[in-house]
Formats: C-alpha cells, sequence, structure tokens
C-alpha cells in the first residue's frame, strides 16, 4: 500500500486541546456540546472551522490552522476558546482541561451522535465507553518524507519528559489513583493506540498499514492511534503523549517543547547525524514510570540502561533547546517549562488542593476551572 506523505514547510506548527464543560454548581460533566457547535457554526457551513466536536457530548475540541510559531498557535486557540465561553458562560457552562475528570462517572456520558464514534464504542465495549479522557495534541511540520520515522523514534527519548510535565488524571471515578497520569495507561486500551512500532523505513510502515487493512482492524489512516504518529495528510509528527493541560501557558510550553525538539532532529538529519533510539522495552517501561511517578520518575537515557532523575534532564534538555528556541521565536514559551516545573505539574497541583480541601474533589474541579480562566496561581 503506497503512502503518500505531503511534507510541510519545515516546524510549521498546530495544536488540538480537548476542553471538558462542566456544569457551574456541581462541577459534573455536562453533555451539551451540540448545542455549542450548533451556535458557534457559521452560517451556511456544517461546521465551525476551528472548534470542533469529540467522541463524548460533554467535549468540545478546539484547534489551530497551520502557524509558523508557538505564539501564533496560542493567539489561535485563545481566540477559539473565548468563542466557545460566549456561548457557555450564558448557560452556566465552565471549561476545564485536565486528563480526566476527578469523580464524573464515566457511564454517564453521551456519546457524539456519529457514525464513526458508534462504530468504535461497538468494536471497543466496556473499554471504549470508558475513554473519559482528554488530551492535547501538537503537530510540527516535516518537510521530507524520510525524516519522519526517525524523527519518530527520536521523540520516543523524551516520551517520559512530556508524559511527565503534563500528567493531570490522578483521580478516577472519585479515587486518587496513585499515578500521575492514569489516561496514559487507559488510553493504550484501545486497538492500535499506545506506543508506536519503531519502524525504521518507511515501506514498513506502508506495509503495516496493508495488514491493518486488510484484516480489517482499520478503515482510516486515522484510526491508528498512536502516542506519537505520522500525519502523512497534513505533512507533520503529530505527538498526542500529553495528558489534557489546564492553561494556554502549559500548552504553550509544551508546544514549544516539540516544536524545538523536531527542529533539532531535522537539522541534525539534515547535517547527515543518526539520531538516537532507544530499545522499545526502556520506551514501554519510561512511559510506565512517567504515569506512575510523573515528575517523580526516573527514567531510563539509553540502551546501556543508564537513569536519571526527569527534572534534572529537562533542565539540561532546555539549556540545549534555547538556541533553537530563539531561532523559532518560542524562547518565552519554552521558558513555560520551567513554570511547570517550579509550580509542579497538574496531578501535583490538584492533589495539594485536594489536601488543602479535606479531600474535595469539587475544589479541584473548581481549582482547574480557574486555572483555565485565569492561569496558574503563582501567589501560592
Amino acid at each position: 500500500m503506497h503512502i503518500e506523505f505531503h511534507p510541510s514547510q519545515r516546524s510549521t506548527i498546530g495544536a488540538e486541546w480537548e476542553i471538558a464543560l462542566v456544569d457551574r454548581r456541581s462541577g459534573e460533566l455536562t453533555s451539551v456540546a451540540q448545542r455549542i457547535l450548533d451556535t458557534v457554526r457559521p452560517e451556511g457551513h456544517d461546521e465551525h472551522p476551528k472548534i470542533k466536536q469529540e467522541l463524548l457530548l460533554n467535549t468540545v475540541e478546539i484547534i489551530t490552522g497551520v502557524c509558523h510559531t508557538v505564539a501564533e498557535a496560542a493567539a489561535d486557540l485563545s481566540e477559539s476558546l473565548e468563542a466557545v465561553r460566549s456561548v457557555t458562560d450564558p448557560l452556566g457552562v465552565e471549561l476545564f482541561c485536565a486528563g480526566t475528570h476527578p469523580f464524573s462517572p464515566w457511564y454517564q456520558q453521551k456519546v457524539t451522535d456519529k457514525a464513526r464514534y458508534a462504530k468504535l464504542i461497538e468494536r471497543t465495549q466496556w473499554w471504549g465507553r470508558q475513554m473519559l479522557i482528554y488530551g492535547v495534541h501538537v503537530h510540527v511540520g516535516v518537510d521530507d518524507r524520510d525524516k519522519v520515522l526517525p524523527i519518530l523514534d527520536a521523540l520516543l527519548n523524551y516520551y517520559p519528559h512530556l508524559q511527565a510535565l503534563s500528567a493531570s488524571s490522578p483521580y478516577w471515578g472519585g479515587e486518587d489513583t496513585g499515578y500521575a497520569s492514569n489516561r496514559a495507561l487507559m488510553f493504550q486500551q484501545l486497538p492500535t493506540a499506545g506506543l508506536p512500532f519503531q519502524f525504521h523505513k518507511w515501506p514498513e510502515l506502508e506495509s503495516y498499514v496493508e495488514d491493518m487493512f486488510r484484516t480489517g482492524v482499520i478503515d482510516h489512516f486515522s484510526e491508528i492511534r498512536w502516542d506519537i504518529r505520522p500525519s502523512p495528510l497534513l505533512g507533520t509528527v503529530e505527538m498526542r503523549v500529553c495528558d489534557g493541560l489546564p492553561t494556554l501557558e502549559e500548552v504553550s510550553a509544551i508546544a514549544a517543547l516539540t516544536q524545538c525538539l523536531v527542529d533539532d532532529f531535522s537539522e541534525r538529519l539534515d547535517a547527515g547525524e543518526h539520531l538516537p533510539s532507544l530499545p522499545p522495552w526502556h520506551v514501554q517501561e519510561n512511559k510506565w514510570r512517567a504515569a506512575r511517578y510523573g515528575l517523580e520518575a526516573i527514567v531510563i537515557l539509553n540502551a546501556a540502561g543508564d537513569e536519571r532523575l526527569v527534572t534534572e534532564d529537562l533542565t539540561d534538555l532546555l539549556d540545549r533547546l534555547e538556541p533553537v528556541a530563539r531561532r523559532l521565536g518560542c524562547a518565552g514559551e519554552l521558558r513555560g517549562v520551567e513554570t511547570i516545573l517550579k509550580y509542579g505539574a497538574s496531578y501535583q497541583r490538584q492533589r495539594a488542593v485536594a489536601q488543602e480541601y479535606n479531600g474535595s474533589l469539587k475544589a479541584v474541579v473548581a481549582s482547574l476551572i480557574a486555572e483555565m480562566r485565569n492561569g496558574i496561581d503563582k501567589d501560592t
């Protein structure tokens, strides 16, 4: 099977942000997405170009166009977010984003009435119905098909860094799971989800996809739901590792880190360098460690099994990427990673709120709502 990759301008960027809809009084999820989508849809169009439906009716997704800088992408997201708020504020509906809702039951949520979602639920049953999860995806443009798989493999070295920074799903069904990211391990239960296979050549990917079509596993390339995947139609590598992020500052920081990593890898490939990769078993272990321990994870750095605390490795990584960030115009946004390290990832902030309010998860939801509206409280 031939899969045509449509090259993009190098290191252009786009983002997708899944937003939860909650009742202002109760903090419970509310299934009003269709009302919002109908209201924001421009006259004469089937849908809004940047505000989209998702699997569940308690969710809307906002997406950017093709952007050249992280600041441009952030402004794009902010504009769409305000358009959503113009509808939700009068309805008494609040917005928040985290990897999971701390207490709303999965079995009470309504699925969007669309054939592809019905097919997903029919096939995946109990696991599919439990996909009460939210994420942030970042696309980065790649200018040559032959760079895509080496960049994907190299990004897997930094999987735990991205997962730990974004981890925001410690709670599930009203209980503390003990994980920083329960979402990471839940999502991988779906067919074709989870870690990607580490193919070395494009024809190997084509052969895999052909097998998936032939055996009826997928009907469309987009049904390959890997945590990091090529997007041939858009000409990007798509980073799907991250839990939902509560603030635009955090989305911008993760977008900047992703853009810098991909651009750095692209430049090194242009210079003839062979990019380092990890054995699949180390990648798998790093994913689990980051999901379990978040920013306290000790990650495996190389095939020799050397290890390091993820926050220490992040500090050195930010220094190394600073010239890349200056070149891409995202130095300020990349420094947002330091803000996460200073004030804690979302899972840490959520647990701190729960502890302060005697275990109240309603207080946790209120804090997530406040963060989306006002940003991280840096006075605490």
